[in-house]
């Protein structure tokens, strides 16, 4: 038990500093998204920079399986004049 949270520990350590860049080197969208649509991003979009339009593509593919909070924020995005 205590080897398992030693390895979660260092993933976080590894793995969070990784995630926080991805999102903080953003340039599209807006605070909401990147706080409501990362996980879904990373389940579902992985491997497409979050910059490419090819993310717009895969969130509508996958608009039905994306979190309540994501769905909301891409409406108010593409609401406020976001594309």
């Amino acid at each position: 038990m205590k080897m398992l949270l030693t390895i979660s520990a260092m993933t976080l350590i590894v793995v969070g500093p990784a995630l926080a860049q991805t999102t903080l080197q953003t340039k599209r969208g807006n605070e909401n998204l990147r706080k409501y649509c990362t996980g879904d991003a990373l389940s579902f979009c992985s491997g497409i920079d979050p910059d490419d339009k090819k993310m717009d593509s895969c969130f509508k593919e996958h608009r039905s399986e994306l979190s309540e909070n994501c769905r909301r924020a891409i409406d108010a995005y593409q609401a406020s004049g976001g594309k």
